[in-house]
């Protein structure tokens, strides 16, 4: 493996939602879903294996129908993010 690279960040899906996610307070999933082009079971996908990395929170309010999930990146999310992105920078152009 390429050191610094994060397998769990590197899929492209997880990697633009991560993308989103740093750079917002939160984000809803019909926003993610909507800008990823993703169906709400990939999307649903995506953001557990973040979740259970420990890289984003949901949220949920309402029930059913009416409910909505929100995503904040955590302190560990970001940190893997910004190391990631570091890592990619360096094998890119690697002066």
């Amino acid at each position: 493996m390429i050191e610094g690279l994060d397998p769990v960040i590197h899929a492209p899906k997880r990697l633009a939602a991560m993308a989103i996610l740093v750079n917002s307070s939160s984000t809803s999933f019909r926003f993610l879903k909507e800008h990823l082009g993703l169906t709400d079971s990939d999307l649903s996908k995506q953001m557990s294996a973040l979740e259970s990395a420990g890289y984003v929170r949901a949220s949920k309010e309402g029930l059913g129908r009416g409910s909505s999930t929100t995503y904040r990146v955590t302190t560990t999310g970001r940190r893997a993010y910004e190391a990631h992105s570091n890592a990619l920078r360096t094998l890119l152009d690697p002066r």
